[in-house]
């Protein structure tokens, strides 16, 4: 079978327990819990990894996979390089969307909201929590700049081990968290035909959240 016969022909049927109107939390984040304790429950490899999108100034789209590390009502937390592409384009451009997909509980959970910087505290705490090596790791990649070789990028990794083997690492100053505060939260839940199921919480001005359900 060719990739062209495989991709034509690569068809399930979603099977699994509705999303009903009876189902839905009047707070979207509790709900989002709910279904993120039930995909680790499940067994789900990374349960926490989303995806991330972001758009130049210039409505370039760019996406990426990042983990989730933090959630709560002012947002959903992930780590990385503030001189990193996706910094730049939240830099230019705070609006970005957030992706869970659960393949085995057939479960979709779209966010979209403004972004922001965390505390620098927030990411001293969580820095000091990150294994050695994943610390080590931080300070020798300048995410996302052309690299000469992946022996320069070992040898600069070997030259800290060196420098900091008898000290606490620092957190370097453009690594740290973020954090996505949304508007818009859309649960969908795969049925049978195609015909799933889709509830969209947009947040409203006295915040309070404005539940839809949408056509699959």
């Amino acid at each position: 079978m060719t990739h062209r016969q495989y991709l034509e022909a690569s068809r399930r049927d979603y099977s699994y327990e509705p999303l009903l109107e009876n189902d839905l939390l009047s707070n979207p984040f509790e709900l989002f819990e709910k279904w993120l304790n039930r995909s680790i429950d499940n067994g789900l490899t990374d349960a926490n990894a989303m995806t991330l999108a972001t758009a130049s100034t210039q409505g370039m789209p760019s996406a990426r996979i990042v983990l989730l590390r933090h959630f709560d009502e002012n947002g959903f937390v992930f780590y990385t390089n503030y001189a990193s592409h996706k910094a730049k384009d939240i830099e230019e451009n705070p609006q970005v969307a957030l992706a869970f997909y659960w393949h085995k509980l057939n479960r979709q959970i779209k966010i979209q909201g403004n972004i922001s910087k965390v505390s620098e505290h927030v990411s001293d705490e969580y820095f000091r929590t990150r294994p050695r090596d994943s610390q080590l790791s931080a300070l020798a990649s300048n995410q996302s700049e052309t690299l000469e070789s992946r022996a320069a990028l070992d040898q600069q990794l070997e030259a800290l081990k060196k420098q900091y083997e008898k000290h606490e690492i620092p957190r370097p100053k453009n690594w740290g968290g973020y954090a996505v505060k949304p508007a818009t939260f859309e649960f969908w839940q795969g049925r049978p035909s195609r015909l799933h199921d889709r509830f969209r919480y947009a947040l409203q001005e006295d915040g309070s959240w404005k539940i839809e359900r949408l056509a699959p």
